[in-house]
């Protein structure tokens, strides 16, 4: 049985103004989104928050995209809807005052929500017009994609040091300039997305396979990709929402000192994103994701033991070397359902924010009822999970499988 899906005009050359635009979009969302987590300690202060608290407020953002993502990335593979890319900032613009204003926890969830909604509208459009504009390198595109969003959750937190913490809470409002920027950079990027989707320029419909590989292939290596994005951003969760607090409490740092080695790893994060992309093009997906799950499990492990210096030292390798994989894992994944590339963006994104988001709010409960440390203890093995690559395709069964599709 054939699905009808909408297929925009073939770009045959990188097209980078428009991929640094969408990565710019990434940037400025993601920085928002890393701001929020960076002000947990502020607004654990001024709200009397439990840990539990606090990991419901990732939960109100992260679940919100979630959800929404897969069913945007559905519909919008039928339907593409270029000028969705810049409601999204606008949306995560009002989130962000909501949040700055805010006098109550519930209002605080309330901006995360909007800031989640903005997330889940922007994500899939535009994983979409990434791979548009890539002129055929997807690992290298998607790569650029990612690490524009891992360069922004990587300024959050030197912003909400340098520029909230010092001013309050109401500062977060101000930051909402960013949004609007983002909202002027997306609507160039949006008018390029929808002139290649017009008429003149690209056949409106195309008719692709529903499901152009064997089904068991499929369905095992969804599963398994699945697997290794829980024990990722399971451990990525605990870092971006819990490792300022680790700090502060085993190491008696200030929350401004410990918002320092967050973006430590969180700058580390961005780089390894910026590599697994252009290596899994050139080597192959599979290699790229075994490595980047496994591969952390020797520093994770060491990490609870070591002392400050230690540990900041050990965040780096752990980052850098767990942020590969995404590119990888989403490359893949569109792959093995070639026409379904919203569908697919929108899943793993919406998994990605659906896993951190229960993880936050179970690590957070988990911290409430033991203490920080024993979490970071029990999340050390989750890399081992990496294991599960073996089950993958390699490149050249996936390359015979889709040539006999």
């Amino acid at each position: 049985m054939a699905t009808t899906h909408f297929t925009p005009a073939k770009v045959q050359t990188t097209t980078y103004a428009v991929l640094f635009a969408v990565t710019a979009g990434h940037l400025i969302n993601d920085t928002l989104q890393a701001l929020l987590l960076s002000i947990y300690p502020l607004l654990r202060d001024l709200h009397n928050l439990s840990f539990a608290q606090v990991g419901f407020i990732t939960m109100a953002f992260q679940a919100t995209a979630s959800v929404l993502q897969p069913l945007i990335g559905h519909y919008t593979d039928r339907k593409p809807f270029p000028y969705s890319l810049p409601v999204a900032p606008a949306l995560s613009l009002v989130g962000l005052v909501v949040v700055g204003l805010a006098h109550s926890y519930e209002m605080i969830l309330v901006g995360a929500t909007l800031i989640g909604i903005g997330s889940s509208i922007f994500h899939p459009e535009a994983s979409r017009l990434a791979r548009l504009s890539s002129g055929g390198r997807f690992g290298f595109a998607q790569s650029v994609f990612q690490v524009g969003g891992n360069f922004g959750t990587s300024i959050g937190p030197l912003l909400a040091a340098f520029f909230v913490v010092p001013h309050g809470q109401g500062s977060v409002a101000w930051l909402s300039l960013l949004a609007l920027f983002s909202v002027a950079v997306l609507s160039y990027a949006a008018k390029w997305y929808a002139h290649h989707l017009s008429p003149k320029n690209a056949a409106k419909r195309s008719t692709i396979p529903a499901n152009p590989l064997p089904k068991r292939m499929v369905v095992t290596s969804l599963t398994v990709l699945l697997c290794l994005m829980f024990s990722k951003f399971v451990y990525t969760s605990s870092m971006s929402s819990f490792y300022t607090f680790y700090l502060m409490s085993t190491f008696g740092l200030s929350a401004k000192e410990a918002q320092i080695d967050l973006f430590i790893y969180l700058a580390a994060f961005a780089a390894g994103t910026l590599l697994g992309g252009p290596i899994g093009d050139r080597i192959g997906r599979k290699a790229v994701i075994w490595f980047s799950v496994l591969g952390a499990l020797p520093f994770t492990v060491l990490l609870p033991y070591a002392n400050h210096f230690w540990a900041v030292v050990l965040s780096v390798p752990i980052g850098f070397i767990l942020a590969s994989a995404f590119s990888a894992m989403l490359v893949f994944a569109q792959e093995l359902m070639p026409g379904r590339v919203g569908m697919i963006s929108g899943l793993f994104f919406g998994v990605a924010f659906g896993i951190a988001a229960a993880g936050a709010a179970l690590l957070g409960t988990v911290a409430d009822w033991t203490s920080i440390g024993f979490v970071f203890h029990i999340c050390s093995f989750l890399p081992a999970f990496g294991l599960l690559a073996m089950f993958l395709p390699s490149q050249r069964q996936l390359a015979a499988a889709q040539g006999a599709g």
